[in-house]
């Protein structure tokens, strides 16, 4: 897969978690290099959506750090971490059912907003101004994503795999220059998942922008990504391309079955 692939960009140092007596992982470390796509896969229980909690701030690791553009953080908040240039998408969907699909990517602008929130509900004056100015940008989304028709439809209304493309929307909006992808096909149908991994690619090379990718579909992650992190009983048991995880044999082992 030609693309062209930078510097590391984001680093994850010897992290570990606990809940109590229990480890969700030990000792992991990895690297993410600017404009690639960076897999993390593992049975389930590996930990691998506890490791994307931990780069965006969600949990906070008992040990290890995280250097991000060369920047290096013990522990980060959410806020900052969205306000570094890193963004999230969850496995289970946290739309705003109620709400239209424009006014759900809306949300992913908050940051970018610089008036108050008194001035925002007035509408009036720069506020106006911006609100205009962050709609169009919203727009943009929308059409990259596909999704004109459904602009205005309650996202409670639409299709599961429709939904998940508002929700990558949502993330989009916010300009991130990572963006983590916490299994954003599950539960879609083989049409649903050859969309979603055409619009990650395009995200990826229309946007620049590098994706990291929990993801169960052995397919998928062979075809999109660049390189294949691996994670079981939350230590990690492989790192490389997706041709070197799919010959590793503790990988075989632990993942991928004896018959593959």
């Amino acid at each position: 897969m030609a693309r062209d692939i930078g510097e590391v960009i984001l680093e994850v140092r010897n992290i570990s978690l606990s809940f109590g007596g229990v480890k969700a992982l030990t000792d992991i470390s990895f690297d993410v290099r600017e404009h690639e796509v960076r897999a993390i896969i593992g049975p389930n229980g590996a930990g691998k959506s506890s490791m994307l909690n931990c780069i965006n701030g969600v949990y906070q690791p008992q040990q290890g750090s995280i250097t991000f553009r060369g920047r290096t953080f013990k522990h980060m908040n959410s806020r900052q971490v969205a306000e570094m240039g890193l963004a999230r998408t969850f496995q289970n969907l946290a739309l705003f059912k109620g709400m239209s699909v424009l006014d759900n990517i809306m949300t992913g602008r908050n940051l970018k907003m610089r008036c108050n929130l008194f001035q925002q509900a007035l509408r009036w004056g720069a506020a106006e101004r911006e609100e205009t100015e962050q709609r169009r940008f919203v727009e943009r989304i929308i059409d990259f994503l596909e999704i004109q028709p459904y602009r205005k439809t309650p996202v409670g209304k639409m299709p599961y795999g429709l939904q998940k493309r508002v929700d990558l929307g949502r993330a989009l909006a916010m300009e991130p220059q990572v963006l983590l992808l916490d299994e954003p096909m599950a539960g879609m149908n083989v049409e649903e998942k050859q969309d979603m991994s055409r619009f990650i690619l395009d995200v990826n090379d229309e946007f620049g922008t590098t994706i990291v990718l929990i993801e169960h579909d052995m397919s998928v992650v062979m075809d999109l990504s660049d390189r294949v992190v691996v994670l079981d009983y939350g230590r990690k048991i492989g790192d490389g391309t997706p041709g070197e995880v799919r010959s590793n044999p503790d990988v075989i082992s632990a993942y991928l079955g004896t018959t593959h």
